[in-house]
């Protein structure tokens, strides 16, 4: 994939803080992300899709649960560039607003 089609996927903010608390939990479900984003599973869903399917994100399988992870083969620069955002004051309120959800929040697949 070239360098712009990574920044295009990453300029939806669904896609994005998906992708940054993926990228900070390691794995993830859906509806750890539902209550992270406080979004509709078919949307979360959507956008994992997608990210799937552009090679951002690989899906692994543990019983009913399918759990994302980021991609192995990235490129360096592009998980670079996600560490950059959760630390930068730009996203950092939203970011922690997320986590702080995520955190505090009972989901189906612990």
């Amino acid at each position: 994939m070239l360098e712009h089609e990574y920044l295009k996927l990453l300029a939806d903010e669904t896609r994005l803080s998906c992708t940054l608390l993926i990228f900070q939990q390691k794995k993830m479900c859906v509806c750890e992300l539902t209550e992270a984003l406080q979004l509709s599973q078919p949307k979360i869903s959507r956008h994992l899709a997608l990210l799937r399917q552009s090679g951002v994100l690989t899906t692994e399988r543990k019983g009913q649960w399918v759990y994302y992870q980021l991609a192995i083969d990235l490129p360096l620069w592009f998980c670079d560039l996600l560490q950059q955002l959760i630390t930068s004051d730009a996203l950092s309120k939203s970011y922690h607003l997320d986590t702080t959800k995520l955190n505090s929040a009972n989901v189906c697949c612990d």
